[in-house]
């Protein structure tokens, strides 16, 4: 009998090691692209104040000398239509200083 209690406590002690093992796992970082995201979410919203982003989705970035292009697309929801943003925001990549932002409708 002493030997099951010992194992039911050995077993509850593996459970909470674990359990914390993966919330410390999964409280990361945020991503290295958060900051532009969150600027892509911004401009898409003061262009189309009536539509609800339903989706958001990092396409990676690109490296040209010395600028960065941060690609993105949202997925946006009118009443009347849902459609996606691709956002492309330019940057030099020594100063963050943003260069241009583009956006591009599509039905895709």
């Amino acid at each position: 009998m002493r030997k099951l209690y010992l194992l039911g406590i050995v077993l509850v002690c593996l459970t909470v090691f674990i359990q914390t093992a993966m919330v410390a796992n999964a409280q990361q970082e945020a991503p290295a692209y958060a900051k532009w995201g969150q600027m892509a979410i911004k401009e898409v919203k003061a262009k189309y104040p009536s539509a609800k982003i339903i989706d958001y989705l990092h396409e990676g970035k690109e490296v040209h000398g010395a600028s960065t292009i941060e690609k993105f697309k949202l997925w946006l929801k009118q009443p009347d239509k849902e459609f996606g943003v691709y956002v492309r925001i330019s940057y030099q990549s020594a100063t963050q200083k943003v260069e241009k932002i583009e956006l591009q409708e599509s039905t895709s």
